[in-house]
Order: structure tokens, then C-alpha cells, then sequence
């Protein structure tokens, strides 16, 4: 075989591989729409206690552009994203948007950022069973931040591993309020 020859079987061999690693991650990482679509109505059925310990259940937010948002304190991406949800909250709280934040973290240090960040939006706290919750909405991986956005009809609009853009956020905001 040719030095030509061997270069291009190598150059073959590695898009190859590309090409199947890029399936394969694809199909790992993806979130389960079908799961999160099946279990909605779950959402509103879920009570946690926010951050006094009183319960406090999703269904008192039916009706609203829901985002609820899986997180945690150790989490760098959540940490990143939630200053931009902050901001949508108080911008369009009033014409009924919610965020709640699922916390997989301890009460005190949920407490701390919250008062860092001037969150302006339920923390509730889900503890490390929060990562097992987020399974059954789609969460395949369990992986962090984890968002599902239902409209005000309940139905799910998005469900996302990894941070939500802001300007995802921004269109899914516009076409729902």
C-alpha cells in the first residue's frame, strides 16, 4: 500500500469514527421528549419544600408559562444561567411567566446563592433525589442544569439538557405570553 493510500484509509477510518461518536452521543445525551410529554401532568402534581421547609406544590403555578429548572449550587453552568432567569422573571412575572428552581443541593447552601444571586423565584428543594426526579421528566443521564418549560395549557414546549440560551428563552417567551 502507497503512503497516499494508507493516508487516506486513516482519514476514512477517523471520519468514521467521528461519525459514529457523533451518533452515538447524540443518542446517550438526548433528552426523552416522550418521557417528559408522558409524565407533565406529574409536574403539577409535585409538592417540595421550599426554602422556610413549607411545601410547596407546582400545581399552584398551572395556568402560568412554567420553567421549572433541575440545579445546583456545584453546578457552573446552572450558576451561569440562573442570573438570565432572574431577569425573565422580573420582566415578565407579571405577565405569567414562573420559574421554579429544583434544587439537588442542601437547604443552607441553596440559601446562600439564593440570597447571592437575589433569586426572585422559588427555590424548592429536591435534595439528591432531585436527579432522580429529572429522570422521569427526560433527564436520561441525570445530568445538570435540566429545564422543562410547559405552557400555560400544561403541555411541554421545551426540554433541555445543558443551559438554556437566552435567546431560546427569549422565543419561547414570545410566542407563549
Amino acid at each position: 500500500m502507497s503512503r497516499r493510500s494508507g493516508i487516506i484509509a486513516i482519514v476514512i477510518a477517523a471520519l468514521a469514527a467521528l461519525a459514529a461518536g457523533a451518533w452515538f452521543g447524540r443518542q446517550y445525551f438526548a433528552v426523552d421528549d416522550k418521557a417528559a410529554r408522558a409524565n407533565s401532568a406529574l409536574i403539577y402534581g409535585l409538592a417540595l419544600p421550599d426554602l422556610n421547609g413549607k411545601e410547596q406544590s407546582l400545581g399552584q403555578w398551572r395556568g402560568k408559562l412554567l420553567v421549572v429548572n433541575f440545579w445546583a449550587t456545584w453546578c457552573v453552568p446552572c450558576r451561569e444561567e440562573m442570573p438570565e432567569f432572574v431577569r425573565a422573571q422580573e420582566a415578565y412575572g407579571a405577565k405569567g411567566l414562573q420559574f421554579v428552581g429544583i434544587a439537588a443541593d442542601e437547604q443552607d447552601k441553596v440559601a446562600r446563592f439564593a440570597k447571592e444571586i437575589a433569586l426572585n423565584y422559588p427555590a424548592l428543594i429536591g435534595g439528591f433525589g432531585a436527579m432522580e426526579l429529572s429522570k422521569t421528566f427526560g433527564n436520561r443521564v441525570m445530568a445538570l442544569p435540566f429545564t422543562i418549560v410547559l405552557g400555560r395549557d400544561g403541555t411541554v414546549l421545551l426540554t433541555q439538557l445543558g443551559p438554556v440560551k437566552p435567546e431560546q428563552l427569549k422565543q419561547i417567551i414570545a410566542k407563549t405570553l
